[in-house]
């Protein structure tokens, strides 16, 4: 898997990628009776290890268009590919590493538009799990590949094609000048606001023409955001004062309810903890799970009800020596665990009671895992580096597909890390990118790889079954000189976007679920000023919102000006209405 320069100072270490096979008999971490520890009275402090460190920002990509012509490499297989030997460095690598232009390492994952159901419980579980009977028995019919179509895996989504899908650029919102790195991690997509993060603020725009509707003020920046939203109410986490120079850096101890829809800061709360006397906690993640607002951080962790703010459970001491490393919310609330000793860790899963923090299940990790990433809690699937074997920085050698009610393992699904183009930031719980699930299946990019014209790469869309851990029949092509992403589902499609050459503009498609047929929603101008603006953003380190012939591309992370002169955006929007 291709990757970005190494992260500056303070970053934590990430991991990688494996080849898909059937689980090995019996598997391994077989379901573990919930913990006694934990949770109110004994809930044990949240956070990393002790040396841990909150993670470093790098300075965001400014760059040249993606696609521009490369010479003519080695063939690449059809899925599932393999490259048996060294990665190439896909265009977009190239091109960053001739421009000498530093990315930011910015996880924003999962991709919400509110306007669609959301993290309604009852939505969730319709969209992740439709056709989920799927595959119980493994009889697929072909090569072992189980097949949607034979399934009734299809249909529901809201997104239809207009009589036109070619779009016009709607608005250009420029950058705010910086001197420092700047976080602006968060953007959000109700039915009549674009929601973006700003310089000490939160901004509502009117989604057609980008005119400012609203602001909320922040008493210093932003340090997590969380895409997960429900009832229009969503959550963040940030300074309590403003910075007043380079190194002046404000601990991340406020914690708040934002409501899309009117515009206003609903509550602002901090927590202290059971060591810190009055001190307030700090936290650099926050998520939505089932109405709880989870947060985890190297000072321990704390939960808080969505509507109210009230406080919920917050770290006590533990004689088994555990943390919560972090949560993963949406429709659920699912925990990381870590107990025991930095040297001999034992990571668990456990999905938990949202009001009480009480343990629902709990699955052992095996050893070899030091840190795990949520991807979806309903149906629940995780994803980590076992024994550090991924060896690419994707924090991935596997995924593990587990039943959220028991504990059991349905499926481990490794995932070569030369074949399939996913992300976790290792230490942070809920930040992988790159992946989606959906219909009972996890749906992954390939890495690039040579197209079948003379130059340009391209890359596709696959599956796995999470009831066998198979892979499907399921392949979506991005075609010669584009590289397709998944973003979210609708309904029982998949919503994907795909990176442009440097002569065309973007898409978006909609894949059937059952035959995954695509249909083209939206093709941006291939004007070159707008194509110029659309690819100013770092490829797989940006924000994308798409609902209702709407797309938005934000930008998560600024900082001081390049002195390439690129222009850059705080985000644009294209539209076919």
């Amino acid at each position: 898997m291709t990757q970005p320069p190494p992260p500056p100072p303070n970053e934590p270490p990430q991991g990688g990628f494996g080849a898909p096979q059937d689980p090995p008999p019996g598997g391994f971490g077989a379901p573990t009776p919930p913990p006694q520890y934990g949770y109110p009275p004994q809930n044990p402090q949240y956070g990393y290890p002790p040396q841990g460190q909150q993670p470093g920002y790098g300075y965001p990509g400014q760059q040249p268009p993606y696609g521009y012509p490369t010479q003519p490499q080695s063939p690449y297989p059809p899925p599932p590919p393999t490259n048996n030997g060294r990665k190439k460095l896909s265009t977009q690598a190239q091109i960053i590493l001739a421009a000498t232009v530093a990315v930011a390492l910015i996880v924003v994952g999962g991709i919400y538009v509110a306007n669609s159901g959301g993290d309604d419980t009852k939505d969730d579980a319709k969209n992740t799990t439709s056709g989920a009977d799927g595959g119980k028995d493994g009889k697929d019919g072909k090569d072992g590949k189980q097949d949607a179509k034979d399934n009734g895996i299809g249909g529901g989504g809201k997104e239809k094609a207009p009589a036109d899908v070619k779009s016009t650029m709607a608005f250009k919102l420029a950058t705010p000048k910086v001197t420092d790195i700047t976080n602006v991690s968060g953007s959000w997509l109700t039915d009549t606001t674009f929601v973006k993060t700003g310089v000490n603020e939160i901004v509502g725009y009117d989604p057609a023409k980008g005119t400012q509707l609203w602001s909320i003020p922040l008493p210093g920046q932003l340090c997590a955001a969380t895409d997960h939203v429900k009832d229009n109410l969503t959550a963040i986490a940030f300074e309590a004062a403003r910075r007043t120079g380079k190194t002046d850096y404000q601990p991340c101890t406020e914690i708040g309810a934002i409501d899309l829809a009117a515009g206003k800061l609903v509550w602002r709360k901090s927590v202290t903890g059971p060591n810190t006397g009055d001190a307030k906690l700090k936290f650099d993640e926050i998520t939505i799970g089932a109405g709880t607002v989870a947060l985890g951080g190297t000072d321990g962790g704390a939960a808080l009800d969505l509507a109210t703010g009230a406080l919920r459970w917050k770290p006590q001491a533990s004689a088994e020596n555990c943390t919560d490393m972090g949560y993963g919310g949406g429709a659920g609330l699912v925990v990381a665990r870590k107990c025991g000793t930095y040297e001999d860790p034992q990571v668990s899963i456990d999905n938990l009671n949202p009001e009480t923090g009480a343990p629902l299940s709990s699955y052992k990790m095996p050893p070899g895992v030091a840190y795990a990433s949520i991807i979806s809690t309903k149906p629940l699937v995780v994803a980590a580096d076992v024994g550090d074997t991924a060896g690419d920085g994707s924090g991935i050698s596997d995924f593990f597909s587990i039943d959220e009610k028991t504990g059991a393992l349905r499926a481990k699904i490794p995932a070569d890390a030369d074949t399939y183009a996913a992300d976790c930031a290792t230490t942070e719980v809920e930040s992988c990118r790159d992946v989606v699930v959906g219909n009972d299946r996890l749906y992954l990019p390939t890495e690039e790889h040579d197209g079948s014209g003379d130059y340009g790469q391209t890359n596709e869309i696959v599956s796995f079954d999470l009831a066998t851990g198979r892979t499907t029949s399921d392949r979506a092509d991005a075609g010669d000189r584009y590289t397709i992403t998944p973003l979210r589902m609708d309904g029982a499609n998949l919503i994907a976007y795909k990176w442009p050459p440097y002569d065309k503009g973007g898409q978006i498609v909609s894949i059937d679920g059952s035959t995954f047929k695509q249909t083209v929603l939206m093709e941006n101008p291939s004007d070159k000023a707008v194509r110029e603006a659309e690819t100013s953003f770092t490829k797989g380190y940006s924000e994308m919102r798409f609902a209702a012939g709407r797309l938005f591309i934000a930008d998560a992370m600024l900082s001081k000006p390049s002195t390439l002169n690129l222009t850059s955006y705080l985000a644009v929007s294209f539209t076919t209405g």
